[in-house]
């Protein structure tokens, strides 16, 4: 059971408080910083949101728990990661969309070995790795090296790097092998390709939650 902080002037909605995880609100984002002790933060972006940018880049700024931005439908298109959410969900989902959104949160709050981004899920302990809840058939290598990209989003890194951290110092091959491991990962992850970004002359680069939007 998680400690979920529900940042709204409103109620929390019934699928959320129909699950074993304790639910309590704040009004903002700043009085659950000093009154919560939360696992994962929800905020509120049915109606206002204007207000949940702002409560969740209060929250990322304060090195908060997790963040879950839940939004309507109608709201989508003008959501962006950049507003320093970890994750969204969209207003009407069952309880259970909930409780597995809430759970992996939890752990990624408090499992190194676990790293999500939007779709994307590894996790390092169980040598797992899934897209949109659908298992990712990858090598040894290509996991390994989608697992230190994903534990370093938002950092360029070179391909002498990836090399010395994904296949070891004492790999002699040359740097092109990232390119190629890289090119097969991307045909895997299929639509959502674009989370690998190419820094020219230089190596590659996760982006981080706050920079990329949901393709769609």
């Amino acid at each position: 059971m998680s400690n979920v902080v529900f940042i709204s002037s409103g109620a929390p909605p019934a699928e959320l408080t129909l699950l074993s995880h304790s639910v309590s609100v704040s009004p903002t984002a700043s009085a659950a910083l000093v009154e919560a002790a939360a696992d994962v933060m929800v905020v509120d972006g049915r109606s206002d949101l204007p207000g949940a940018r702002a409560a969740c880049q209060t929250l990322s700024q304060n090195g908060a728990c997790p963040v879950l931005l839940l939004v309507s439908l109608s709201g989508l298109p003008v959501v962006s990661p950049e507003w320093g959410f970890t994750d969204f969900i969209t207003d009407g989902s069952e309880p259970g969309e909930y409780d597995a959104r809430l759970r992996v949160l939890t752990r990624v709050g408090a499992d190194p070995d676990v790293h999500v981004a939007g779709p994307i899920r590894i996790d390092a302990a169980a040598y797992s790795a899934t897209l949109e809840g659908a298992p990712l058939d990858l090598t040894y290598t290509e996991f390994e090296l989608l697992r230190y990209l994903m534990a370093h989003p938002g950092r360029v890194l070179s391909r002498e790097t990836l090399v010395s951290q994904v296949w070891g110092y004492n790999y002699y091959g040359g740097t092109r092998t990232v390119d190629v491991h890289v090119r097969r990962l991307r045909a895997k992850l299929g639509q959502f390709d674009y989370y690998i970004g190419t820094v020219r002359n230089v190596g590659y680069r996760f982006a981080s939650v706050r920079e990329v939007h949901r393709a769609g």
